[in-house]
């Protein structure tokens, strides 16, 4: 799979090939179906298969501290996206010259001569170009008279309700983890470099690999039973907390990992840390012996959900 950073690096090779256009956060079910439309039409006109994606997305350009809390990081998506028949990922930056273009820019600088698409499927909600003000009617008429066809997401429902971003969020936030299994098709899944921390766990026997996320935000918080992959002898099982340590004060949200029966220097390490099991809400103490005391809890209810299963 190819990645290509914005229009600039398009080369007569791109030109031609079926497309999509979206934030792609999480890479669900819906999304997947998405794929999986286009990979048959991609293979019925001999061509490529190519995702355009926003970086940052466009709600995290317009309102940095309100946009919900992203699901994949770009690397996490790409990762995701290797998965599945992608031959191409185009990765545009939303910055304001980009957003003040106009709609028939868009089309044109993108859609027409960047990428020569034959074929293009998008939400029937997608809005695109200064104020917003392309929508899926302009893109058909658009596609009708350069050449190309536009057509709408199917709708991938589960239990009766669309699945979305949104809605493995607030599974996320509700801490209920097989929901969002559910809808993702694969467990949560958080990935990062481990870092050097603070080393206080260390202190009272329970020394953690810190995971450096780079977000502003996380779509769960919490205790969990987690594994750990990456490393010789994955998945490694253990218990993580997500959060910003409030018995010590801490203010950066981190994700902290307690390997069970692990003990080798793995700092340095790019690791995917999968949630399988929420075993509480993240505690501010009143000492760091009742932290301890907790995180004994922690530990053994960690054991039992593995030894369950």
């Amino acid at each position: 799979m190819q990645i290509i950073r914005n229009i600039q690096n398009l080369k007569p090779e791109h030109h031609g090939c079926v497309a999509t256009i979206g934030n792609f956060d999480g890479i669900h079910l819906g999304h997947q179906a998405v794929l999986g439309q286009l990979a048959e039409k991609a293979d019925e006109l001999k061509l490529p298969l190519t995702v355009v994606i926003f970086e940052p997305q466009p709600q995290e350009f317009f309102r940095p501290r309100e946009s919900p809390p992203r699901l994949t990081r770009f690397r996490e998506k790409v990762q995701a996206l290797r998965r599945y028949a992608v031959d191409r990922v185009l990765v545009l930056r939303f910055n304001e010259k980009f957003s003040q273009q106009s709609p028939d820019d868009f089309i044109q600088n993108l859609l027409v001569e960047g990428l020569g698409v034959k074929y293009l499927v998008v939400g029937d909600d997608f809005r695109f170009g200064k104020d917003r003000r392309g929508d899926f009617g302009m893109l058909q008429d658009v596609g009708m008279d350069q050449g190309f066809e536009v057509v709408n997401i199917h709708t991938f429902a589960l239990d009766g309700d669309r699945v979305s971003s949104t809605r493995v969020r607030e599974a996320l936030w509700m801490g209920d983890l097989n929901a969002a299994e559910k809808l993702l098709g694969r467990l949560y899944r958080m990935s990062g470099r481990v870092a050097h921390g603070d080393k206080k766990g260390r202190t009272i026997g329970f020394p953690t690999a810190n995971v450096h996320l780079h977000r502003i935000n996380t779509p769960l918080l919490g205790v969990f039973a987690v594994e750990l992959f990456g490393i010789e002898g994955e998945p490694l099982a253990g218990v993580a907390n997500l959060g910003t340590r409030p018995t010590v004060g801490g203010m950066k949200t981190l994700l902290e990992v307690h390997l069970f029966h692990f003990n080798d220097d793995i700092y340095g390490r790019h690791v995917h840390v999968d949630f399988l099991h929420k075993i509480r809400d993240e505690l501010r103490f009143d000492s760091f012996d009742d932290l301890k005391v907790q995180i004994l809890r922690d530990v053994s209810q960690a054991r039992t959900f593995f030894d369950s299963r």
